[in-house]
């Protein structure tokens, strides 16, 4: 997976890359032929005391080394470049894809764990991606070019390379070959941390409730203290690679000293060809350990290469359609309809919903009312194509919902949910979901239908008023207008109210109902309600129990016929409101 990621996003960089091997190439050849100069000095220079040939010889040098530096300091600048590029395509193609996801997918990877893929995940492959093409072509060049050389300074020394570098490779491969387990580790161990501190952010009101802060510190220090000893495992192995290198290069140096210096002895080699193979000798090492940075990333980067492309390689249970259709030349107003519709969540032993059968006309209003677990917000998740029916067809305006591309269905839908959301930024910003070309006197209006207008006039700045992550810095029956708002201002055709009314007190609810009825007149309504007062004007009513309507018809009719509804009636209202 590792190579298939590499591959596929590095072909937009290929220029960049394409510099990258230029410039490591150029880089690599002034390396190498560093210590043949040098050896010319001492051997020819300093040995016969020619100070011209000293100057001519250092004087290229210098520009030898200036070269190498201005090209490492290109290499690196484009090989950054080539890195944040792929890990900017890289992140936005899992935003995409997760963007794509129904609640089934979400549900099954887990946010936390699709945060740490979008973000902890990316950053590995991308920090491989920065080494490697700094070092993917000096490496090699400078192993493959320092044996050469290193052979032609003096044969009779290579066996000291054959020795050292194999050595040195299986010490590095022992330590690698157990650090890949604890990298797996490390990965599913930060989702753990990422799950328990956005449970503990969440739920802070529930947490201080019941006075269970203790209780959360302790998971938190348990989750935080198996990443840290799982870091530091891994660490130890990590810390471990470099004395392993630093102590072959030493003595493979101590090595070709000892034996170059009876050689020099007998006359059969001069000072400077032992220092240009020294060099040589640690040119190869150097590249050996450059390779081991990138050995080191590589198993973490092929973990998290995998976590990357198990979101990448799983598609939507809700799939847009091949041949999509659209409402033109339909006179329809958002009705919705439900044909025999049943729902079974996967590995689910009965189904949610079974053989739902309704239709939500335009102009009137559809209520649906159950007790907890009867299935509401499933039926409710249907209707815009959250989840896709397992059973049946849902239809608006008589076309099925899986025959409309996801756009331009939602696009017909103002959806309120049952815990309402509003992004960081202010009222406006939040309104302007709805509709982002609205006018302000549209917003004013749709938070006065809202009955919202208020408390936003009161609030510090009015429309501009910040509105923090999730909408903490207001109430709750604050958030739930100002959602609804949201949905108003955009008009859809059909409107879907799943439980809204719940945080508002009575009188509100009364006066926000009254409004809806002008706002959405000919559009159509649905109301899934707990409370029997927010739904008893309905011209429609469907009860559902254990995943079946029960009952249909008025508030008034189902009084008189359904005795799922006359017990939630009794449960809510005196007799004389039930009359």
């Amino acid at each position: 997976m590792l190579w298939k990621l590499l591959v596929e996003y590095l072909r937009p960089q290929r220029r960049l890359l394409l510099a990258v091997v230029v410039f490591q190439l150029a880089q690599s050849i002034a390396s190498l032929y560093l210590p043949t100069l040098n050896a010319d000095i001492i051997d020819e220079g300093v040995a016969k005391g020619d100070t011209d040939y000293i100057l001519r010889l250092g004087g290229v040098m210098l520009l030898v080394t200036l070269l190498q530096i201005a090209c490492t300091i290109a290499a690196v600048y484009f090989g950054a470049k080539a890195a944040m590029g792929m890990g900017r395509d890289l992140r936005g193609s899992v935003f995409g894809r997760v963007a794509e996801f129904s609640e089934q997918e979400v549900t099954r990877f887990g946010a936390p764990s699709l945060i740490t893929r979008s973000t902890n995940d990316v950053q590995q492959v991308q920090q491989l991606v920065l080494m490697s093409a700094t070092m993917m072509v000096a490496a090699p060049m400078l192993c493959i070019g320092g044996i050469i050389m290193a052979i032609r300074q003096d044969a009779q020394l290579s066996w000291l390379i054959a020795a050292s570098v194999p050595v040195l490779l299986m010490g590095i491969a022992l330590i690698l070959s157990r650090m890949v387990p604890l990298f797996r580790l490390m990965q599913t161990r930060i989702d753990t941390v990422n799950r328990v501190l956005r449970e503990q952010l969440s739920g802070i009101r529930v947490v201080r409730a019941f006075v269970r802060e203790d209780l959360e510190t302790a998971r938190f220090r348990k989750a935080n203290e198996d990443v840290t000893d799982t870091a530091l495992r891994a660490g130890r192995l990590m810390a471990l690679a470099f004395p392993v290198v630093m102590l072959v290069v030493n003595v493979s140096s101590v090595a070709v000293i000892w034996f170059g210096a009876f050689r020099i002895e007998d006359g059969s080699m001069q000072v400077g060809t032992l220092i240009a193979f020294l060099s040589y000798l640690m040119q190869i090492l150097l590249s050996v350990m450059m390779a081991t940075f990138m050995a080191i990333m590589i198993p973490r980067a092929a973990v998290s290469a995998d976590r990357i492309g198990q979101v990448l390689g799983t598609e939507s249970s809700v799939r847009p359609p091949e041949h999509p259709v659209s409402f033109a030349g339909r006179t329809g107003r958002g009705e919705l309809e439900m044909r025999n519709v049943g729902f079974a969540y996967p590995g689910a032993e009965a189904p949610v919903l079974s053989g739902i059968s309704f239709t939500a006309r335009a102009g009137q209003t559809t209520a649906i009312i159950g007790s907890t677990g009867s299935g509401k917000t499933t039926l409710v998740n249907l209707m815009p194509r959250l989840f896709d029916a397992t059973a049946g067809s849902v239809r608006i305006d008589g076309v099925d919902v899986r025959e409309l591309r996801p756009d331009l269905l939602w696009g017909h839908i103002g959806l309120v949910p049952q815990r309402p959301y509003l992004f960081s930024g202010t009222v406006r910003s939040n309104l302007l979901y709805g509709k982002p070309d609205a006018t302000e006197d549209e917003l004013w209006r749709a938070l006065g239908i809202a009955q919202a207008e208020d408390f936003v006039r009161e609030m510090e700045g009015g429309l501009d008023a910040a509105i923090s992550q999730g909408g903490t810095n207001v109430s709750g029956g604050q958030r739930q207008r100002i959602a609804i708002a949201r949905a108003l201002v955009k008009r859809p055709e059909l409107y879907i109210f799943d439980d809204s009314f719940s945080s508002l007190d009575t009188a509100t609810d009364a006066r926000l109902r009254q409004a809806l009825k002008q706002h959405t007149a000919g559009a159509t309504l649905v109301i899934i309600a707990q409370r029997v007062s927010s739904i008893i004007d309905a011209e429609q009513i469907l009860v559902l129990d254990d995943g079946r309507i029960v009952g249909r018809g008025t508030h008034r009719e189902l009084l008189e016929t359904s005795p799922t509804y006359q017990e939630i009636v009794n449960s809510q209202l005196a007799a004389e409101e039930a009359a």
